[in-house]
C-alpha cells in the first residue's frame, strides 16, 4: 500500500488536498442554501428550487464542452479558469441579498463546477498508472467525505442557516486552492497541455457527441446513473426543505447539518471495505445495489419522524452512495477512448440532470402536498430513484456481451 502511495504523482495529491479544503468550503455553504432562501428571505418551495436546480442545469450542458474543451486546449487552462471563477463565485454568494442574484450566481457556481470537476478527474486519470487508478480515484472520493465531515458543522456554528458569512471562507480557500494549482503546473510544466495531434482535435463538437452517444454501454450507464443522481440530489434539496418545514421537526438545520457530518462520517468507515469487495465484480454492479440501498433510505425519511430513524436513514443512504459513486470514474476510465478521455467525463456530467430534477420535484411536491405528506412525497421519490434499475441492468448486460466479443476475438 506504501509503495502505492509513493507512485502518486504530486500534481495528483493536490488535486486530492485541495478536493478535501474545496468540499470544506462548499459544505459549509451550499447545502444551507436551501434553509437560507426560506428562512431569510421569504423565498417558496418551489422558488428555491428552482435557485438550487440552476446550478445542475447549467452544469449539465457545459461539463460536456468543459471535458472537450479540456481535450483540445489541455487540461491547465481549463482548471484555471473555472477553479479562479469558482472564488469570486462565493464572494458572490455573500454579496447576494436578492432571489434573483441567488439565481445568477448559482448558476455559474454549476458552471465553475461542470469545468473544473470532468477536467480534474480526466487530468487525474491521464497522469495515474492503471494500477493505481481505483486507489486515487477512491483518495479522491475519500477527499470529498474528509470536507464534509467538517464544513456543515462550520456552516452551522457560523449561521449560514440565517447569515451568508461563511460564503467569503469558501471563496478564500478555492483562491488558494487556484494558487496551489498554479505553483504545481509550473513545477510540472508539461503536465496539462494539450496533446499533440490529439484524436479530439480532428473532431467537432457534434462529433465527439456522436462518439459518445454511439457507445450503448456508455448511453445505459449514463441514464441510469442519471435516475441515481436523482435519489442522491434529494438528500441536499428536499430533505433540508422538509425538515425545515415539518412542524414534527425542531431545530431542522442543525440536525441536518449533522446528518451531513454523519454521512461524511460513515463514507470514511465503510468506503474502503466496500470498495474492495465492490471491485471483485463488475463495475456497474455495484451502481445497482447503491440505487436500491438509496431508494430505501428515501423512504425511510418519509416513513418516520424521529431522529434515530433519521440516522439510519442517513447510513442506509452513505453505503447507496458509496456503492454508486466509488466505481463511477474507473467504470467511465474503462469504457472511454483514452484519446477522449475528457469528453467521456464530460458527457457523463449529464448525471446531473437527476441533480435538477431533484429539487424541482421535490420543492413541486412540497408545494403541491404540504410536509405532512411526507410518506407520499418520499415515496414518490424513492420510486423515481429506482427507475434507473432497468437502465443499469442493461448497462452490465451489454458490458458483458463486449468482453465476450473482445476475448473471442483475441483468441481467433
Amino acid at each position: 500500500m506504501f509503495k502505492a502511495f509513493k507512485g502518486i504523482h504530486p500534481l495528483s495529491w493536490t488535486i486530492i488536498v485541495g478536493t478535501i479544503f474545496g468540499r470544506m468550503g462548499t459544505s459549509m455553504s451550499i447545502p444551507f442554501l436551501s434553509i437560507y432562501l426560506i428562512k431569510s428571505l421569504g423565498a417558496s418551495p418551489s422558488e428555491t428550487g428552482i435557485v438550487v436546480a440552476v446550478s445542475s442545469l447549467i452544469g449539465v450542458f457545459a461539463s460536456f464542452y468543459g471535458g472537450y474543451i479540456s481535450d483540445v486546449i489541455g487540461r491547465r487552462s481549463v482548471m484555471f479558469i473555472s477553479v479562479f471563477g469558482w472564488a469570486f463565485v462565493f464572494i458572490g454568494f455573500a454579496l447576494a441579498d436578492e432571489i434573483w442574484m441567488f439565481f445568477v450566481v448559482n448558476a455559474l457556481n454549476g458552471l465553475c463546477r461542470a469545468l473544473f470537476e470532468p477536467t480534474s478527474r480526466a487530468l487525474l486519470a491521464d497522469i495515474t498508472p492503471k494500477e493505481n487508478k481505483l486507489l486515487v480515484f477512491n483518495l479522491r472520493y475519500a477527499a470529498i467525505n474528509l470536507g464534509v465531515v467538517v464544513g456543515p458543522i462550520l456552516g452551522l456554528q457560523l449561521g449560514l442557516s440565517s447569515s451568508g458569512g461563511a460564503f467569503y471562507i469558501a471563496g478564500l480557500i478555492y483562491f488558494l486552492y487556484g494558487i496551489v494549482l498554479v505553483i504545481q503546473f509550473l513545477i510540472n510544466s508539461q503536465m496539462g497541455r494539450k496533446a499533440e495531434r490529439s484524436e479530439a482535435d480532428k473532431l467537432s463538437l457534434a462529433g465527439a457527441m456522436r462518439v459518445t452517444g454511439s457507445d450503448r454501454t456508455f448511453v445505459y450507464v449514463l441514464i441510469g446513473m442519471i435516475f441515481c443522481v436523482l435519489g442522491y440530489g434529494h438528500f441536499s434539496s428536499t430533505l433540508p426543505q422538509y425538515m425545515e418545514m415539518s412542524p414534527d421537526i425542531t431545530d431542522g438545520a442543525k440536525w441536518f447539518s449533522y446528518m451531513l457530518s454523519l454521512n461524511a462520517v460513515v463514507v470514511l468507515i465503510v468506503q474502503f471495505p466496500l470498495v474492495r469487495m465492490a471491485s471483485r465484480f463488475s463495475p456497474i454492479t455495484p451502481l445497482i445495489v447503491g440505487n436500491i440501498f438509496v431508494s430505501c433510505s428515501l423512504f425511510v425519511f418519509g416513513a418516520f419522524h424521529t431522529v434515530s430513524a433519521f440516522l439510519i436513514g442517513v447510513v442506509i443512504f452513505t453505503v447507496g452512495e458509496v456503492l454508486m459513486f466509488t466505481m463511477t470514474d474507473v467504470l467511465v476510465d474503462q469504457i472511454a477512448k483514452p484519446e477522449l478521455r475528457g469528453t467521456y467525463f464530460g458527457v457523463f456530467g449529464f448525471n446531473n440532470l437527476g441533480n435538477v430534477i431533484a429539487p424541482l420535484l421535490g420543492g413541486y411536491l412540497l408545494d403541491i402536498y404540504g410536509s405532512s405528506s411526507s410518506v407520499l412525497i418520499f415515496t414518490i421519490v424513492a420510486l423515481t430513484t429506482a427507475f434507473g434499475l432497468p437502465f443499469l441492468l442493461l448497462g452490465r448486460r451489454h458490458m458483458h456481451m463486449q468482453q465476450v466479443q473482445e476475448e473471442y476475438a483475441e483468441k481467433m
